[in-house]
């Protein structure tokens, strides 16, 4: 008797690659899925990186998330955008995220160090021509800063994203790379009179500032406050 079809599970992890293993303190290297996203998730800023006339360019962008999938978005005139553009069958790009968490201050100098989160991304990106999916994109860059923002401003006009070219970049060969505690001096050194230990660094938002143009009545919306 045939069995009732079961859903197939996705899975957790993205598979370890030749280029997403660290040759070094690779014990701290994560290929969760959730893990990876939510680093992602967390920062403004990605580097892309890729390689123009011969040498190595990197580019700090803006980009957003769906899914398995990375989207960075710039002017038609910008070169990587045009790049993947011409390329077939797209520009090999890395693309790279980095939270600072805590800076650590040892004894040594040599054991100095930081706390972080990091993701790399390795892939192959191709520019955005589907109208809905490039609004998709779009919209999930805005959010990606603040989340709802997209829902609470004006859509890009026809001009506008005619002057807008958008990649996209698969979630296929990607890595974390995290390093947490706290001061690994050496145990000859624990003696010296040098203050050793860990300084956190927060991450945080001020008060909005309304912009002196703002019509009247309007109020800062609830995401923000």
């Amino acid at each position: 008797m045939q069995g009732t079809p079961q859903p197939t599970s996705q899975p957790t992890a993205y598979t370890p690659t030749d280029r997403t293993v660290p040759t070094r303190s690779a014990e701290r290297a994560s290929y969760d899925k959730e893990l990876v996203h939510s680093i992602l998730d967390e920062a403004y800023v990605c580097h892309l990186g890729f390689v123009r006339d011969g040498a190595p360019v990197v580019l700090p962008t803006l980009f957003g998330r769906i899914g398995d999938r990375l989207y960075v978005h710039g002017s038609t005139g910008s070169r990587p955008l045009r790049m993947t553009g011409q390329a077939d069958p797209g520009l090999p790009v890395c693309l790279t995220v980095t939270h600072v968490d805590a800076l650590i201050l040892a004894r040594s100098a040599f054991h100095h160090s930081i706390n972080y989160r990091s993701v790399v991304v390795h892939g192959v990106a191709h520019q955005v021509t589907d109208p809905e999916e490039k609004r998709i994109a779009l919209d999930a860059l805005v959010d990606h800063v603040v989340p709802g923002r997209s829902a609470d401003s004006r859509p890009a006009n026809k001009k506008e994203l005619a002057a807008t070219a958008v990649i996209r970049l698969d979630l296929n060969e990607v890595s974390a790379k995290l390093r947490t505690g706290g001061v690994n001096d050496e145990p000859e050194d624990l003696g010296l009179p040098h203050w050793a230990g860990v300084v956190p660094l927060r991450k945080g938002y001020e008060t909005p500032i309304d912009d002196p143009d703002l019509a009247p009545g309007t109020e800062v919306p609830a995401y923000l406050a």
